[in-house]
Order: C-alpha cells, then structure tokens, then sequence
C-alpha cells in the first residue's frame, strides 16, 4: 500500500501541478496521511472544490479574506457534523429573559482580562454546544473566583442527558447540567472527541443560575458580552463562515442557527462594529481560532442575537 507521501508525489508529477504542490503543502501543514490513492484522490477533489469557493469569495467585496484551514478536504456533509447547535427540551424551561443596563463601553475584550481559555479543537464531534457552554462558564468562574480553569467538554458530552454528545445540544442544557453536577478540570477529565460513557467525580466549577439575553437586540447582547463571555448561537453552513480567514462576517452567512460558539468582546474596525467570537475548531482556523461577526439589528449577521445566554458560578 503506498503511503499519502508517494501516492501525493504521484499525482503531483502527472496532472495536478500547481493545484497538487499547493494541497500537498496544505496537507503537511495539517497533518494529513492518506494510505490509498482512492483516498488521496477523493480529498484532493474536496480540495479542489473549496479551492474554487473561496477564489470566488476572494473575488466579492463582502468585508471578509477567505482561505484554506483543517477542513479544506471535508465534503461539505462531513464540515456539517461539526455543526450542533439544536433546540432541546432545556431551552423550552421557564428560564426569563434578563434585561441589563445597557453599557457605555465601547470596546470588550474579555482575553485582556484573563477570563477566556485557549482556543480548543472539537475534531470530528458535533460538540460545539459543550465548548461554548464551558468557555461561558470559565470566564463566569474567572470573573468571580479569579481563577481560570480549563473546564472539562468531555463531561458534558458524555453525561449530560438534556443534550446528545456529538450528535449535537445547546448550552443552556450544559448550564442546567453544571446546576447539579460540577464540572470537572479539563486535566481530569480530557477530551476525546467522541461519546463516551459518563464516569464524572466531584468538579470544580457549578452553575448557581443561568440567564437568556432578551434576544434580537444589539444593545442587550454588548450588556451580556460586557457582564461575562457569552454563549451564542450562529449559523454556519455557508462558505463564507467555513473558510473565514479575517476581516468581519456578515454577508452571505444566513441568521438561523446551527453553531454554538463564544462571544468574549467587541469592537469596531475601519468604522465597523463587530463581536469578537471565539470558535472551538482550534487555532488554525479564522483569525488564530477566532471570528468577528458583524453588529446589525434583528436576528444579526449569522443570526448571533437569536440565542444568548450566560451562566453564574460559583
């Protein structure tokens, strides 16, 4: 069987050229080890395919700079597995809307504060749901405690039943899991990116109570994310959010909901509001792991003010 190395070698000196150097070094870069040239040739055609997307994408003035990132050699199905981000029967309870007072700070940037973790990866895991509700909840425990803890995703996937593990859930079941159950340390529990069966101890981080942000509003989105990180809902199944490199997202990235992701600060940029957005598909992705979406009224750009909502710890 020919390793990913002679099967690349291969094609690169027969047909592909330019294309085939360019996805070889791409595929270095992220560590990929193909073993059949069945497989090299069908990620190579996947390649191609969001090669072309984002030729296009480059070509439109749309605010953003799109550009290859550890999914470049997904089909689009397989980029959809990490998108799970759904309703559950948590975020249908009798939790109110909370109402803040609006801030007056102009910028947020809650990294500045020691209150937000490093980017983490989620692999091939409809997982989202879990980073965001842990990244709500480091930041919630930073804030009050001063300590910043690395909180445990793994626990969530595997334990808490109001969501599905990998097959997707939403934060606000994660919250109201950390009610009763304490989340443990990343350390003591590590990620594997995958269900698991629930063997949880006694943790180190508890949800005392969690609050929904009245939604389709810009000024009570920027009191949450201004109070605490803040768990929000996006929609991205579209090019422009897959292959986001920089710049602000907005156009031509829908505004319903399929990601779970974590609002930590905004701002403005050549006179543009924007949230900074930390994502879980790790560092090499967007902006080293992070995003900034646009600031417009209703739903948002990829619909960020549909399903805010924010823990308190203890």
């Amino acid at each position: 069987m020919k390793t990913f190395f002679a099967s690349l070698a291969l094609a690169a000196s027969a047909s592909y050229d330019d294309n085939s150097m360019r996805f070889w070094k791409w595929a270095i870069e992220h560590g990929r080890n193909y073993t059949t040239e069945e497989e090299l040739e069908h990620r190579f055609m996947n390649w191609m395919v969001n090669d072309a997307k984002i030729d296009v994408l480059n070509s439109m003035d749309i605010g953003t700079v799109s550009g290859h990132n550890p999914h470049s050699d997904f089909t689009h199905e397989e980029y959809l597995q990490l998108l799970g981000d759904m309703p559950t029967n948590d975020d249908a309870d009798d939790v109110e809307f909370t109402v803040l007072p609006e801030t007056n700070s102009l910028t947020v940037d809650w990294r500045n504060k020691g209150a937000v973790t490093g980017v983490k990866d989620q692999g091939r895991c409809g997982s989202c749901w879990s980073f965001s509700a842990t990244g709500a909840m480091e930041g919630a425990h930073k804030i009050k405690s001063g300590k910043l803890l690395s909180l445990s995703e793994q626990q969530l996937v595997d334990c808490n039943t109001g969501s599905s593990g990998c097959n997707g859930g939403s934060a606000t079941s994660a919250f109201k899991y950390a009610e009763s159950h304490s989340i443990m340390r990343e350390a003591d529990y590590p990620y594997t990116g995958k269900d698991g069966t629930c063997h949880a101890k006694t943790g180190k981080v508890s949800v005392t109570s969690y609050s929904r942000v009245t939604t389709y509003s810009v000024s009570q989105l920027k009191a949450a994310i201004a109070k605490t990180p803040t768990s929000v809902s996006i929609e991205a199944d579209k090019s422009v959010f897959q292959n986001y490199k920089s710049g602000i997202v907005c156009t031509g990235c829908g505004q319903t909901h399929d990601h779970a992701v974590l609002a930590i600060g905004y701002g403005t940029e050549n006179g543009k509001e924007y949230y900074m957005v930390k994502n879980s598909w790790s560092s090499s992705w967007g902006l080293n792991g992070y995003v900034k979406i646009g600031v417009e009224s209703g739903a948002g750009c990829c619909g960020i003010q549909t399903n805010p909502s924010y823990p308190v710890t203890n």
